[in-house]
């Protein structure tokens, strides 16, 4: 088994973290918890999937009226976590969040299939909803609307970018004497290790 808590670079560990999850995972390997916090200090969790990653940071979409977007808009920070149970393995992050650009929201919105750009109008998340009828009533409202055109981004829907300060890899080990390692930024532009207890 490779020794993981010998490397030295937490994205490229990631990637291939991620690659071997796309293999064993029955259902969405990318999906990660992303963790906020609200006005009080009180966090708040939920599930999100990762839309891409580079050494910029890690991306994911919703809409900023939604709870985890009004947090996330103000306090600018964030925590992630991926848990892989068919490779007992763990990933967390931590670290300041900034949006996306407008180019870069909009391209990924043009990919979505074109039932979720139209939720994306129709739904106003995280709001209380009356009915599940009126939310399909929205749906026919804004498929009617676009039904012959372009469905642009609404502009209350985007990205976030979480820029690592701290990684966490974990993987489970006999007897609870699991690995651990974190990485945070040295001084040097690269990353230190420690290697933790299970």
């Amino acid at each position: 088994m490779d020794d993981f808590t010998t490397r030295t670079d937490p994205f490229a560990l990631f990637a291939e973290w991620l690659a071997d999850a796309a293999k064993s995972e029955p259902n969405d390997p990318n999906a990660l918890t992303f963790a906020s916090v609200d006005a009080d200090g009180m966090p708040d969790a939920r599930m999100v999937l990762l839309k891409g990653f580079d050494a910029d940071g890690f991306v994911f979409y919703t809409n900023f009226g939604s709870a985890k977007g009004r947090q996330t808009l103000a306090s600018r920070k964030g925590a992630m976590v991926f848990h892989w149970k068919s490779l007992r393995r763990q990933v967390r992050l931590r670290g300041p969040v900034e949006a996306v650009s407008d180019a870069e929201a909009d391209a990924y919105f043009d990919t979505r299939p074109l039932g979720s750009r139209i939720g994306a109008w129709a739904s106003k998340q995280s709001q209380p909803l009356e009915s599940r009828f009126a939310l399909e009533k929205r749906v026919a409202e804004f498929t009617a609307k676009f039904v012959l055109g372009h469905v642009p981004r609404p502009q209350w829907w985007s990205g976030f970018r979480l820029r690592p300060a701290y990684f966490e890899f974990w993987h489970d080990r006999p007897f609870r004497l699991h690995d651990r390692v974190a990485f945070q930024p040295d001084n040097a532009g690269g990353w230190a290790t420690t290697r933790l207890y299970p």
